[in-house]
């Protein structure tokens, strides 16, 4: 039995978690696909990592709550019997209003699917990775602009997850771990359909300086090189893929 390299993308039925899934399977990565409800979706991306000839299995769980995280990890734990890399990828997008119009239980669902689930699976992941391993944590460029009178409970969570990668990073660091992060910008996938808009990319793509949306490919791209050896001297960092904005 060939003794792979395992990852653990959470949020990876759709979108740029789907594209990493695909790209870490063809570098020999085992794959745990999490994913909150869509199976079917899950499913279909698992159907194309094994394609490449490694495993995949579905885990489902609400990594926004405590008691699910632990059990995904247990099931992990089970399936695979460790980890070597953890993709901090699920996050939601509500749709498009300024501050004045949201109410609390909209910025908390925000927040806890976006932060919280960061904190839980990155402690999870640790208690694991005893002889090294990596944490890529998927931000946005949000966080830097702020996405004024769209989504800036959103850029928050974002902001959150910055602040998440600097800070454990110098905690785990003496442990081999490494924590980096990657900010997509405007990134053509479902998560804008969620936040009112399907067409935002292209409404907005000529504000950029390359003049075009980008694709959850070259998202993945960036993830597989902070987690890879390539980038075995690099914690704390971060990978801005969003066309220069």
């Amino acid at each position: 039995m060939k003794d792979n390299p395992v990852v653990l993308i959470t949020g990876a039925s759709r979108g740029i978690g789907a594209a990493t899934a695909v790209y870490f399977a063809r570098f020999n990565y085992d794959v745990c696909i999490n994913y909150k409800d869509n199976v079917t979706q899950a499913n279909d991306v698992a159907l194309q990592v094994r394609s490449l000839g490694v495993r995949a299995e579905v885990v489902q769980g609400d990594v926004s709550n405590e008691g699910d995280v632990v059990a995904m990890f247990a099931k992990l734990d089970h399936l695979f019997g460790k980890i070597d890399v953890l993709i901090n990828n699920a996050g939601i997008l509500k749709p498009q209003m300024s501050l004045l119009d949201m109410d609390a239980a909209r910025i908390n669902d925000v927040l806890s699917t976006n932060v919280t689930s960061a904190f839980l699976c990155s402690r999870e992941a640790i208690k694991r990775m005893s002889t090294g391993g990596s944490i890529v944590n998927v931000s946005s460029r949000a966080s830097c602009t702020g996405s004024p009178h769209e989504y800036i409970d959103y850029a928050a969570s974002k902001g959150a997850i910055d602040s998440l990668t600097i800070g454990l990073a110098k905690e785990v660091a003496k442990q081999g771990v490494r924590v980096n992060a990657v900010r997509p910008g405007l990134i053509y996938t479902d998560m804008h359909r969620d936040g009112g808009e399907a067409g935002r990319v292209d409404r907005l793509k000529h504000n950029l300086p390359l003049g075009r949306g980008g694709y959850p490919e070259e998202v993945a791209a960036a993830i597989y090189f902070l987690a890879s050896a390539q980038s075995s001297f690099t914690t704390g960092a971060f990978i801005d893929v969003a066309g220069g904005l």
